[in-house]
């Protein structure tokens, strides 16, 4: 399980992290993450540029959402405000809860307060952290009428160089989505100094699905024996780019696409926590939502809609989405009853047939929606 997998390689970093029971009871964190986010948000100083993000299949959203007065709605990924601004501007009388664990985007939340005060209700924290936040306004189970996810990074992140995401802009090797809230988690750099051998292969080729990750992770490690230590995006870029001198990659639209570009995706992915915590964020969903209220989320790769679909598809264990997905055919074997029942029982219905994507138009508008995937599910039980 992927939450194993994680759990491994936190345990041998002595990293932070946090837990959802067999009863969806959130453990609190004893990491007290403290800073000045205002003064945070003064330094980079780019919450301001309307510009910055595009909102993704935003008319998808505004559709299956379907927005009324009177609602209460998580939009669990804030960033810059796009969706939520859409969901208020198509719909004025909504409420929006706007989660971010990054703290600019905390403070883009608040500038969108001022704009709609007592409609839009700033929080800072991760999928994880929701149920503390909501506490103090109290929220109860099934009071939320829709939830938003739109997975990934923000624009402004990758856009920002001394955060460390984009493989363009030449920064430290951070990657940190908290920023500084939480200055006791691992940076990319960190990983990259401490992580074994087999860790940082494991770490490329689970979360980064990267075929060459036995060469990277050699090649790292062999710059470790000769004392230089990979601090900045560019030097990882720079060696990763040497290791596979020859190969040419391509994305999905045939463009020209980094040879370091999963690594990238992999160390983000680790160092966040991503998949776990997007795990948690669906098993909150079900906990807050209504009865018929809609879950959406928006993902960037497979590994999480993966997880999505696991979910949707009730091929979860103990609170965990499996690896493996379910056989629903047994090709004349008896079928196994408790099983059964257990695939009647999913609390998640489709609301459209087919996984949605972007229109041509939208990604040529906006090449970073191309590999995205929509999905949109009411909760039945």
């Amino acid at each position: 399980m992927i939450r194993l997998k994680f759990t491994y390689f936190a345990n041998k970093f002595g990293k932070n992290k946090h837990f959802i029971d067999k009863t969806n009871t959130l453990v609190k964190s004893n990491l007290l993450c403290l800073i000045n986010v205002r003064q945070y948000s003064c330094k980079y100083n780019i919450c301001s540029n309307k510009d910055l993000h595009v909102p993704v299949m935003a008319q998808e959203v505004l559709t299956y959402m379907a927005p009324s007065p009177g609602k209460t709605y998580i939009d669990m990924t804030f960033g810059a405000g796009g969706h939520a601004t859409k969901l208020l501007e198509h719909s004025p009388d909504i409420k929006i809860f706007a989660l971010d664990r990054d703290p600019l985007a905390y403070e883009c939340a608040k500038q969108l307060s001022q704009r709609y005060p007592g409609q839009v209700i700033p929080l800072l924290g991760k999928f994880s952290e929701l149920p503390q936040l909501l506490e103090s306004y109290n929220i109860k189970e099934s009071s939320i009428d829709g939830i938003l996810f739109d997975f990934g990074c923000s624009s402004m992140q990758f856009d920002t160089a001394s955060r460390g995401f984009s493989l363009s802009k030449d920064g430290p090797l951070d990657m940190r989505m908290d920023g500084l809230r939480c200055p006791k988690q691992l940076t990319a750099a960190d990983v990259l100094e401490r992580a074994t051998e087999e860790d940082l292969i494991h770490i490329i080729k689970v979360y980064g699905q990267e075929k060459c990750a036995k060469k990277i992770a050699r090649a790292i490690i062999d710059a470790r024996y000769m004392f230089r230590k990979l601090e900045t995006t560019k030097e990882l870029a720079q060696l990763i780019e040497s290791t596979l001198d020859g190969e040419i990659r391509r994305d999905s639209l045939g463009r020209f696409s980094h040879n370091a570009t999963k690594t990238f995706q992999a160390l983000r992915i680790f160092v966040n926590n991503e998949l776990n915590e997007i795990n948690y964020g669906i098993l909150l969903a079900q906990v807050y939502l209504k009865l018929s209220g809609c879950l959406i989320t928006i993902s960037f790769h497979s590994l999480e809609d993966t997880i999505v679909k696991r979910h949707i598809s009730g091929n979860i264990t103990d609170n965990v989405a499996n690896t493996v997905a379910l056989k629903y055919a047994h090709y004349g074997k008896t079928f196994d009853k408790n099983e059964f029942e257990r695939l009647t029982k999913i609390p998640w219905k489709m609301i459209h047939k087919h996984v949605l994507t972007p229109t041509a138009e939208e990604i040529e508008t906006n090449p970073r929606s191309r590999s995205a995937k929509l999905r949109a599910i009411m909760k039945v039980k």
